[in-house]
């Protein structure tokens, strides 16, 4: 096991010391090498989307445990959990008027789990709150992404309204962490079960985003028009993958942390 975390060590140490272009060059070969083992071992790739939404379960259903076990909510941004039920449920309302499906009820599952935190933390748990750290202000992304949505949107035979709000869900996801983020950034230490959330936030926007490129892949196209024409295709295709990079830097020094035994993990600056 010392071995393993040794050779870990100096795989870590020679990345750390690379410029930024070489640390850009092997994300982008390690997401495209994680992308083929993907594409070989799942044979529906649909399930990747249900797994994404599993994890980011798993990741409220740890946010709960923290709550509960140690009364105090100290480290976790009040804001991203308010972004992350706004998406969700514009996403629930459009699931409701445009496709139910199983992903439906994951949502509300996952929307409900999402009020619960937000209760916890401006109720039962105000006290640790840490307001001065969770200064991201929300409208820096939701008035881009409504504009946005405005002008981007899907060309299908929906209402336009429904439209607008599908888009609206898909932008906002892609941007709603970044509260979070910016605690982080504010406090440099991160407690165990908020880096536990935050990496399964990081593994459920890279099976989502697996599951776009993969379905683009083995359509050779065809879901790019049968989503519609203009920019909303492509848009969709970055929003998933500016998501998912958004979250990787952080998910690096999280798997660092752990196979270095340390519990609490923190972070260099400029990291977030």
């Amino acid at each position: 096991m010392r071995g393993e975390r040794n050779t870990i060590h100096v795989i870590t140490s020679w990345v750390r010391r690379q410029p930024p272009k070489v640390k850009a060059f092997l994300a982008v070969v390690s997401g495209m090498a994680a992308l083929v083992l993907l594409r070989f071992i799942v044979n529906d790739h649909d399930n990747l989307f249900i797994a994404a939404e599993a994890v980011h379960s798993i990741g409220i259903s740890l946010l709960i445990y923290k709550l509960m076990k140690e009364n105090t909510c100290a480290g976790l941004s009040l804001k991203s959990q308010e972004l992350t039920a706004m998406f969700l449920a514009v996403r629930l309302y459009c699931s409701f008027v445009m496709e139910y499906d199983i992903h439906t009820l994951l949502d509300l599952a996952t929307l409900a789990t999402t009020l619960w935190v937000i209760y916890m933390i401006r109720f039962n748990l105000k006290s640790s709150y840490m307001e001065e750290k969770d200064n991201f202000p929300i409208y820096y992304v939701v008035i881009p992404c409504a504009v946005l949505a405005l002008f981007i949107h899907p060309s299908t035979s929906h209402h336009l309204l429904n439209r607008i709000f599908w888009a609206f869900c898909v932008y906002l996801e892609a941007v709603s962490v970044l509260p979070q983020l910016r605690v982080m950034q504010n406090t440099r230490i991160v407690e165990p079960f908020t880096a536990h959330y935050v990496f399964a936030l990081g593994v459920a926007r890279f099976l989502s985003c697996a599951h776009w490129v993969l379905q683009v892949l083995d359509s050779r196209g065809h879901l790019l028009v049968a989503l519609g024409y203009g920019l909303w295709p492509s848009m969709v295709l970055i929003s998933e993958i500016v998501q998912t990079f958004i979250l990787a830097d952080f998910c690096y020094y999280y798997v660092k942390s752990v196979f270095g035994g340390q519990l609490v993990l923190r972070l260099p600056s400029g990291v977030v």
